[in-house]
C-alpha cells in the first residue's frame, strides 16, 4: 500500500535509512520537514504493516512547471518488485494534476545502481555538477518530461 506521507512516519523512515544504505550515512539528508509541510508530494509504501519504501518530494516554488524528487528508499528485500517505480508513478500522477511536467532529482556518481533505475524510468541526465552539494560531492543532475 502506498499513502501519502504523515508526520508520524518520520520516525520510522529515518530508523531505517542509514541500514538501508548501508555503505554511508544518509540519515542527515531528509529532515523531518517533508512529513510535515510536503506531504502530498510525499509518500510512504507498507506491506503488511511494515514499512518498505518512501518517496520524499516537492513542487518547485521557483519553476511552475517543475517537481524535484529529493529522497527515495526501498527496503532492500523489496528491491526489484517494482515497488521503487510505483512510488515515482504515485509523485508523477500527483505533481501532473499540479499542472507540472518536469521532474528533476540528482544522484551521486558512486551510486550506479540509482543511476541504473533512473535512466530506465527515462530521466535523462542534464549533466553532473562537479562539487554540486560542497566540495568534492558531484552529482549526476537528472530530469524527466512527464
Amino acid at each position: 500500500m502506498i499513502r501519502h506521507a504523515e508526520p508520524e512516519d518520520f520516525p520510522r523512515v529515518a530508523a531505517v535509512i542509514d541500514e538501508w544504505w548501508g555503505r554511508r550515512g544518509m540519515r542527515g539528508m531528509l529532515p523531518r520537514l517533508f512529513f510535515v509541510h510536503f506531504r502530498e508530494t510525499s509518500f510512504v509504501a507498507e506491506h503488511e504493516g511494515r514499512l518498505v519504501g518512501f518517496l520524499a518530494g516537492f513542487l518547485s516554488q521557483t519553476f511552475a512547471d517543475e517537481a524535484y524528487i529529493h529522497f527515495v528508499g526501498v527496503d532492500p528485500g523489496h528491491r526489484r518488485s517494482g515497488l521503487g517505480r510505483e512510488l515515482y508513478g504515485h509523485f508523477f500522477a500527483t505533481v501532473r494534476g499540479h499542472g507540472r511536467s518536469v521532474v528533476r532529482c540528482v544522484t551521486a556518481p558512486v551510486n550506479r545502481g540509482s543511476v541504473r533505475f533512473h535512466e530506465r524510468l527515462g530521466f535523462e541526465v542534464e549533466r553532473v555538477a562537479d562539487d554540486y552539494d560542497g566540495s568534492g560531492e558531484s552529482r549526476i543532475l537528472f530530469v524527466k518530461r512527464i
